[in-house]
Formats: structure tokens, sequence, C-alpha cells
């Protein structure tokens, strides 16, 4: 694209700013946003390119909140002995808990949202009306995805074998502002219809429910695990500055590095994969 003097062009939505004025979304950044924006509103904003409503700002802050700390994870455990090791480089510190982000922790909020999203792209006619529909549907969804040798995501946790205590939190907050839509709904139904097929019962993962949420905030399923990380940001920063208060990353690596023993390479030694996180 170029501009009417011949220099290329590069068009945001986003932000420019002037020797004068910053403009964010086309607002008046320190004039119309610093002060009346909330950051999670502004972060919802920035990629929708709308306005939340405050049911909508309510629903993803929940969200936020959800997945932004959970004690001890390897992610906090990552960034607490980055910081041990390169106290002078906080970026490195947060990075390192970040990039843990994945399949097992974190990265679920996206998977399950993908997942959900699929099924009902999938869908042909209406969508069920009733919670025997949505179980219908939520049945040869887990179905199919058990014969193709597939994982549910969304079902199991390392910790909350029994019930996630977010799960049902966040789905009261999206049915108390209007916004138990339809990816929650056959998240519901997954929890309910999942052990017929898996011969188990497991619980709604609350990094799954958060992004069924989400989802059915019209936020883009592609990045959901964005929105997860920008979350546990706050919680690992809350993180390394506990360390500074009350540091355990030596204790940590002592206690690992002391309690090292040797074995002889084996070919079984491995063990098998958990995947119900």
């Amino acid at each position: 694209m170029t501009g009417t003097d011949g220099v290329p062009a590069f068009p945001t939505s986003l932000g420019t700013s002037t020797a004068d004025e910053i403009r964010l979304l086309g607002e008046d950044l320190s004039a119309d946003l610093m002060g009346t924006v909330g950051f999670g509103e502004l972060a919802f904003w920035l990629v929708a390119l709308r306005r939340p409503t405050p049911s909508e700002t309510r629903v993803f802050e929940a969200v936020l909140v959800a997945l932004a700390d959970h004690g001890f994870t390897p992610t906090a455990i990552a960034a607490r002995l980055t910081y041990l090791s390169a106290p002078d480089s906080l970026q490195g510190a947060l990075a390192a808990g970040l990039l843990g982000g994945g399949s097992r922790f974190l990265g679920v909020t996206e998977d399950c949202g993908g997942y959900l999203r699929e099924i009902l792209d999938r869908q042909e006619g209406p969508l069920p009306e009733d919670e025997a529909g949505w179980d219908a549907l939520a049945l040869a969804a887990v179905t199919r995805t058990r014969e193709a040798g597939r994982y549910v995501p969304g079902l199991g946790h390392p910790v909350h074998k029994v019930r996630d205590p977010r799960t049902p939190a966040l789905i009261r907050i999206a049915e108390e502002e209007g916004l138990r839509g339809p990816h929650l709904r056959l998240f519901e139904a997954i929890g309910r219809i999942h052990e017929q097929v898996l011969g188990r019962r497991l619980p709604l993962n609350g990094a799954g429910v958060c992004g069924a949420a989400l989802a059915d905030l019209g936020l883009p399923v592609e990045l959901l695990r964005g929105f997860a990380l920008l979350a546990r940001t706050a919680g690992l920063l809350g993180q390394i500055a506990e360390e500074r208060r009350r540091p355990i990353g030596t204790d940590v690596y002592r206690a690992v590095d002391r309690n090292a023993v040797y074995t002889a390479p084996s070919s079984d030694s491995a063990p098998a994969p958990d995947r119900t996180r």
C-alpha cells in the first residue's frame, strides 16, 4: 500500500503516534482511555477490535483470574529457577515460565476451544435446544474422538481429581451475564457423557472451561493460548516477586542436584506420558 506522496503505507487498526499524540484503537490514549478502560477490557478490545460489553468484560476477566496462578506449577518453577540463575534478566525468567505453556499446562485453553469449535462447525442444522440434545451431540463427538485414538482436551486434572473448582464458578458467571453459549453448553455435555465412552469419570478442567468461555465471547480460537499466557504473566511476576522476598529456588535446585542418582540407560525406563491434563 502506498500513500499519496509515494511513501509506503502500513495500515493498522491498533496504535499510532505523532510527536504530540498517541492514538489507540481510534481513541486518544491519554484523554479517552487512561483511567477509564481496564486492562482486561483493553486486551479484549485489542484482539476483537470492538469494545466488550460490561458482561463480556466480567466473563473475560474471570478467565484471566482463573488462569493467573496455581502455585508451584512447572511454569512457576521454571521462572523461579531462571531468576535464580539470572537475576539480572527479569524478562528471561518471565519468558522461561511462558515457554512452558503447552499441551499439558495452559495450552489446554486453546486446545479445548478449538475442539469445541470443530464439533460445532460440523453440526448440520440448528444447534440443540435442550440438555438431551447437547448430550447426544457430545456423545457422538467423544465417540469419534476415541475411535480416532485422540484425547478429549479439557478432561482431567493432575490435582483436582473429582472437581476443578474453577469450572462451576465460570459457568455460573457466564450464566449470570447471559453468555453461557454453545461452547460452554457442549463442554458441560461432554462432562456429563464422557464416562459412557471412556469408562471412567474425569473432571472438566478449569483451563478447558476457560477456552469454552472465551470461544463463546467470539474470540478467535487460534489465539486462546495467548490469553492464557497473558493471565499467567501476572502470576509469574508474582512468583518472581515472592522469590525475591522468600526464595526457594536454591533449595529446589539443591534438592534435585544432591539427590541425583546415576542409573544405566534402559529402553524401558521412560514412563508413559500422562495425557489426562
